[in-house]
């Protein structure tokens, strides 16, 4: 058919309402978002001895949420798929089916209760406040089959009259299941702390924080460190914070990612995971350009690393848009880039040993590593040399930092490296934060070869291939200069070959 008569059939498919059961979600939704106005409404009322206030504010927030359900429609068609929203302001909102990148599907605890799912269309591109895609909520039986037909391409076919397709699923292959034992890595990151932070901070903002420092837990606190001492109460209080903070990123994991499993349907991976709230998310193997394995120091140090993958039109700061595996063991997230790679086109090799960048680059790890301490620790020796006092735990905080400034040169060099295998360019860096990215040579669409003043003192370059997947370029750092445009021309035939001849 053409487009035209693909649109004219669009025209005439009806609009669809979501799921009567959200009429019981919505209020909940709601009435949680405005919870501190209604605690303050409660407290005025009960100040004035008017508790109305509550009533009325909880009475407009449910009959707005009800009114939510009443205008707001959706149409699946073979062009397009639009959503009608809008209580007081109308939108439509509609995007080609040709411009979907992935969809995602979600569903909290009153979700899962009444057998409703959320249901996410991405474009690849920033969505702005109320401009995504977002039913909440479809019956969950319903959902497979639509996402399946959502990731398709326009292909002349005309959907079902009720918006929904009827084919079935392809086969699902299961190559990747979460294991209990996978929570041991979740300390090693610092989802904890930031948990513990993040509470803070809504203490703090809610004005408790003043009535927690006035409270018999701090002040019983400084007690404690007036009688044994600044650094025994540091010390413990490290070793408590380390503890809050394992406990905190332990509950998280298993809240985020228990049950995780990655199924291969062919021409698609789907992700799902979850404990409370669960999450599904659908990755397109077409526009699957490769994998980023991030191991941190600290997961590193317990053989544990975490598998993303690299898609294009999927924004690689949402990071659960584009998970394969969460904090797992490292020979696990190895075996999983390998399959995924190989049924991609990269057959063994995944995880080959990198080419490292020689003398130049190691000296630039240990320069920008020591310099720093070198220079400080010279101008402690000039102040004491014209007789400022200079405490010895100052010399030996600088002994210490000088030691592990070397170690983190030898590991940051040791994890520099890249490899060109055919089709394929991989590139890895970090030592606090080291990832290996695995990029498929047709995905990238240029490249840029940057060279700072201290880069051409040292004769190295940084080579950034920029591809529209993933966070949008990819750099190999501190390679030799003269290897630079050869290195591109190998992943890319022809790109480096003017800049050959004219060296």
């Amino acid at each position: 058919m053409t487009d035209q008569e693909l649109l004219a059939v669009e025209e005439e498919q009806p609009w669809l309402r979501l799921d009567k059961r959200m009429l019981l979600v919505h209020p909940v939704n709601e009435g949680i978002k405005i919870l501190p106005v209604l605690l303050l409404s409660f407290f005025v009322g009960s100040q004035s001895g008017n508790h109305y206030w509550s009533l009325g504010i909880l009475a407009v927030v449910v009959v707005f949420a009800i009114l939510r359900w009443f205008t707001t429609s959706y149409r699946i068609g073979p062009v397009h798929v639009q959503l009608r929203t809008g209580v007081l302001q109308k939108k439509v909102l509609s995007i080609p089916r040709n411009r979907i990148r992935s969809v995602d599907v979600e569903a909290n605890v009153l979700h899962r209760m009444l057998g409703l799912s959320i249901l996410r269309i991405g474009t690849g591109q920033q969505a702005g406040k109320g401009e995504a895609f977002e039913l909440n909520a479809l019956d969950t039986s319903l959902v497979p089959a639509l996402r399946v037909d959502l990731l398709q391409r326009v292909s002349g076919q005309i959907p079902a009259a009720d918006g929904i397709p009827t084919a079935a699923p392809n086969p699902e292959v299961e190559i990747a299941h979460w294991q209990f034992s996978w929570v041991r890595f979740a300390p090693f990151s610092i989802t904890g702390i930031v948990t513990i932070a993040a509470a803070v901070g809504v203490l703090f903002q809610y004005g408790l924080g003043q009535t927690l420092a006035e409270s018999s837990v701090v002040s019983n606190s400084i007690d404690s460190a007036e009688q044994f001492g600044i650094a025994v109460f540091v010390v413990v209080a490290l070793i408590a914070l380390l503890v809050v903070s394992s406990i905190f990123a332990c509950v998280r994991y298993l809240l985020t990612y228990a049950n995780l499993t990655v199924t291969d349907q062919g021409r698609t991976l789907h992700v799902s995971h979850g404990l409370l709230r669960t999450r599904q998310s659908t990755l397109d193997r077409k526009r699957l350009r490769g994998t980023s394995l991030s191991q941190p120091l600290l997961l590193r140090a317990v053989s544990g690393a975490r598998l993303d993958a690299i898609m294009t039109g999927v924004s690689a700061e949402k990071k659960e848009s584009s998970l394969l595996l969460p904090q797992a063991p490292q020979a696990e997230a190895l075996r999983m880039m390998s399959t995924v790679l190989g049924d991609a086109g990269l057959h063994g090799g995944a995880d080959r040993p990198l080419l490292q960048h020689g003398p130049a680059a190691r000296r630039r790890r240990y320069t920008r590593a020591a310099l720093p301490l070198l220079v400080i620790a010279a101008g402690l020796g000039v102040a004491q040399y014209l007789g400022a006092p200079i405490p010895i735990l100052a010399w030996t905080a600088i002994g210490v930092l000088f030691v592990a400034a070397v170690g983190l040169a030898h590991d940051r060099y040791r994890g520099l490296g890249h490899a060109v295998l055919p089709g394929w360019l991989i590139t890895q860096h970090g030592s606090l934060d080291r990832t290996r990215h695995s990029l498929e040579a047709a995905g990238i669409i240029g490249w840029t070869v940057r060279q700072t003043f201290f880069q051409r003192r040292a004769g190295v370059a940084t080579i950034v291939a920029a591809t529209p997947a993933g966070v949008g370029h990819y750099e190999v750092i501190d390679i030799p200069v003269e290897n630079a445009w050869a290195m591109i021309d190998a992943v890319t035939p022809r790109a480096g070959d003017i800049w050959l001849r004219r060296t």
